[in-house]
Order: C-alpha cells, then structure tokens, then sequence
C-alpha cells in the first residue's frame, strides 16, 4: 500500500483521494494552531512555495490529541493558517493520529516510519513524515525537528524524476 491509496475529508468538509497527490513529494504534518511548535507553519508554507513548482507539497492534518491545542472548526484553523502565516498549502479536517479513531492513513505512516526505539505513536504536534514520489515514507522527523533543517531532504527528493 502506499499513501496514495488513502483518501481524507479537506477542511472545507470535501473528501479527496491522495491519489491527486499521485507523483509529487509530500511532507504530511500533523498541526495545532496553539502549540509551541506552532510558527513552524511559517517555515512549511517557505518550503511549499519554494518548492511546489517543482512537485512538493505540504499537507496538514490539525490535530487535537495533543494538550487540546487545536480546539478550533475546520473553519477558525483555515482562518488562523491564512491570516498569521499565509498558508496556501492543502489542510484537512481534524484527525486522530494515535489511538483506535486514529486516520488509516497516519496508521501506516506510523507502521511504515517508526518512531524512536520503535515506537508507533506520535508523540506530539507537528510530526512530519517526508514521502517520496511513488508514496513511500522516506523518513519521519520529531516535532522539535523543524522544517527548514528537512530542505535538504526535500531539494534531494524533488531533483529525482517521477
């Protein structure tokens, strides 16, 4: 399986297949609007405009299992995103990452890019999971692991062809 084959709810409430994603370079993040990791949106949207063009996207997935640090609507977290840090970047609908509710798709994410000493779960906001064009996890970094110190990483994946 791949992430491609997984589908989620946008935060305007529309379901779409990852499939659409299908080829592009993908850093899937799992966010909160009122955490200290929080201004890592900046740095994410940098990296989605300077590397879109090229086949990268960012996508965000707000989560709320976290010290309740996303207790907003799909609606307030848009409104947040694009106000303080411009974000332009596909976002979804609140998720569970850990737990029996957890999306499919963080569960394989998880099985596929373990975390330290093996662990499945995610242990904070702003988990990020580097995907390669053909839907493979490449790598998963930590919450304190910030964007920029993954651009290298991204200018690799997006230099190689479909």
């Amino acid at each position: 399986m791949s992430v491609f084959d997984h589908s989620a709810t946008r935060n305007n409430g529309q379901p779409e297949s990852l499939n659409n994603y299908k080829g592009q370079v993908l850093l899937i993040v799992n966010t909160a609007s009122k955490c200290g990791f929080t201004p890592q949106y900046k740095e994410l949207q940098d990296l989605y405009t300077r590397y879109h063009e090229k086949g990268f996207t960012v996508l965000a997935f707000p989560c709320d299992q976290f010290g309740h640090q996303e207790p907003g609507s799909d609606n307030e977290i848009q409104q947040f995103c694009e106000m303080n840090f411009g974000v332009s970047f596909p976002l979804f609908s609140k998720v569970d990452v850990n737990g029996n509710d957890a999306h499919p798709l963080f569960v394989e994410l998880k099985q596929e890019a373990p975390g330290f000493l093996g662990s499945r779960r995610i242990k904070w906001n702003f988990t990020k999971f580097l995907v390669d064009r053909h839907g493979h996890v490449v790598e998963r970094f930590g919450s304190t692991t910030t964007p920029a110190r993954i651009e290298d990483r991204i200018a690799e994946l997006v230099a190689k062809p479909a």
